[in-house]
């Protein structure tokens, strides 16, 4: 089986303030779904408040992200599936549930995770 990644970004989210609280609702329904399932592996948002450092390899920090990169922000959720097919039809439900597209990314297979 391999592992998907189903992501958006925040700007892909525009839903009216009056409907936030049914789209939480609806996103959490899917997950307890996924984990109902056996496929949920891990999922969140990135904390926007929190700002990214980069980290060498001696351990020195640099404020700030990859400066040529766009920001890494939005939700995600990684799951275990058997078919790209159900990848797909896991992230229409979430894609429904967030009331916006979702990008779908296969994991390379590593025997080590």
């Amino acid at each position: 089986m391999a592992k998907y990644l189903i992501s958006f970004p925040s700007a892909a989210m525009n839903v009216p303030d009056n409907e936030l609280e049914q789209v939480g609702r609806d996103a959490r329904a899917a997950i307890r779904e996924a984990k109902a399932a056996g496929v949920y592996v891990f999922g969140g948002g990135i904390d926007e408040s929190v700002p990214p450092v980069l980290v060498a390899s001696n351990g020195s920090v640099t404020d700030g992200g990859y400066p040529w990169a766009p920001p890494l922000n939005g939700g995600f959720t990684v799951l275990e599936l058997p078919s790209a097919q159900e990848a797909i039809a896991w992230a229409a439900r979430i894609a429904k549930a967030c009331r916006c597209e979702q990008e779908l990314r296969v994991f390379g297979y590593d025997p080590e995770s």
